[in-house]
């Protein structure tokens, strides 16, 4: 072939979303892509997402979408607007995965199986012809002139653009090793301290076997140290060790780079203080010959009550009418401000996502391509960028795979 009308040939390093979301908006008849993957298989760590569901992105727009942007939102604001989350929805609705939406703008399959979102975009990778190749761990890169030399195992792969699409370093398991950082660095990047995100979050008070059963609906989460203060309402689960679920998840993302944390817990949000507090006398006046034990009956999950007790001064056996108006106050602050013991994040291996990675003032946040070296490009999570849980991260992944390709698709 004539070197003017070869194609121009990309090779893109992982097949997670935004890889893949890349790849098919990228090959035409001018491009060649090249997918390569650590793993057997595409979207390993897509298929746990959303508990096996893949919770894809969040139906809100794009001011919304950039509120929940925990780091960096602003290097993200183009690349959202470019490939907003209805383009998502539209995408997979007319591609043959029909989407649904739950509480809090969630989307979701309708089948409930991530294992439809990966297919479908394999499926089109398939169509526009990508060239996707697994169990391809890549060893070393080199540039040599204008082109890149990838090495894995037992082959060379030369190409005139390179993709990173690695991911972070949670979930390792998953292939998600922090090869990224480390293609960055050869190629003078800086990557930012990475730390834990989306993660359980580790307490001192010993979780009863009961509470391992549970969810916790509908309180309260605060954390806080001597300038920062922040609470998040919505549901909680416990683990031997830790808090986990949406709220805790989230929190988790706002704490990672914060000391001296104090968190506490408000089992009743929907009532301040003196509702509360009326509602306690009003149980004392209807039943004064009945225990603080069976007061707690009427104010927390049975799962919980043990906990309660076992971790303030609550005397279960104590009669409500001899429970004193300091006592009750006392009560009344437990169950809005029970103190948890905050020992530390889950490690980075049981993160959802990294917060942390290539560092955005080193790559063009319309194009995803490095600042520092020519035809050299970051995507999805392996970028210092990530969001609170609801569908923003994926989401993310997708918008900046779309916005490298359309990038290159101009250039040339």
């Amino acid at each position: 072939m004539d070197n003017e009308n070869r194609k121009t040939r990309i090779i893109c390093i992982g097949a997670g979303a935004s890889g893949l979301f890349f790849a098919l908006n990228c090959a035409d008849e001018e491009h060649e892509v090249i997918l390569l993957d650590s793993n057997s298989k595409a979207g390993r760590k897509m298929y746990i997402s959303g508990k096996g569901r893949c919770n894809i992105t969040n139906d809100c727009d794009t001011r919304e979408f950039i509120k929940n942007v925990i780091r960096n939102p602003k290097f993200l604001y183009g690349a959202i607007n470019r490939f907003k989350p209805s383009d998502t929805i539209e995408f997979f609705n007319e591609h043959g995965c029909p989407l649904k939406t739950e509480r809090g703008n969630r989307v979701f399959p309708v089948s409930d199986k991530s294992s439809d979102i990966i297919d479908c975009l394999v499926r089109e990778c398939k169509r526009k012809k990508v060239d996707i190749q697994f169990d391809r761990k890549i060893t070393k890169i080199e540039k040599k002139d204008d082109q890149f030399i990838v090495f894995s195992k037992d082959k060379k792969y030369i190409a005139d653009k390179l993709v990173i699409a690695t991911g972070g370093k949670s979930y390792s398991s998953t292939g998600s090793t922090g090869d990224g950082y480390r293609f960055g660095k050869q190629f003078g990047h800086s990557v930012t301290e990475l730390k834990s995100a989306l993660c359980p979050i580790r307490v001192r008070e010993k979780i009863t076997y009961d509470m391992l059963k549970m969810t916790l609906k509908n309180v309260s989460l605060t954390a806080k140290n001597d300038h920062f203060k922040k609470t998040i309402f919505g549901d909680m689960e416990f683990l031997k060790g830790s808090i986990t679920g949406p709220i805790v998840l989230s929190m988790s993302s706002l704490i990672n780079r914060e000391e001296d944390v104090e968190l506490s817990l408000d089992f009743k949000p929907a009532l301040d203080e003196e509702k509360l507090d009326k509602r306690l006398l009003r149980e004392i006046q209807n039943s004064p010959n009945k225990d603080v034990g069976y007061l707690l009956k009427s104010l927390l999950p049975s799962q919980i009550i043990e906990f309660f007790i076992e971790n303030t001064d609550t005397d279960p056996d104590l009669p409500l009418n001899s429970l004193t108006k300091e006592k009750r106050q006392q009560l009344l602050h437990d169950l809005k401000s029970f103190h948890l013991t905050y020992l530390s994040l889950e490690d980075i291996d049981k993160g959802i996502v990294t917060s942390g990675g290539i560092d955005v003032n080193e790559v063009d946040p319309k194009t995803m391509e490095s600042k520092l070296c020519e035809n050299l490009y970051f995507i999805g999570e392996v970028i210092d960028v990530d969001a609170l849980t609801g569908g923003f991260n994926l989401q993310t992944a997708l918008s900046t795979g779309y916005s490298c390709a359309q990038a290159i698709k101009n250039e040339d």
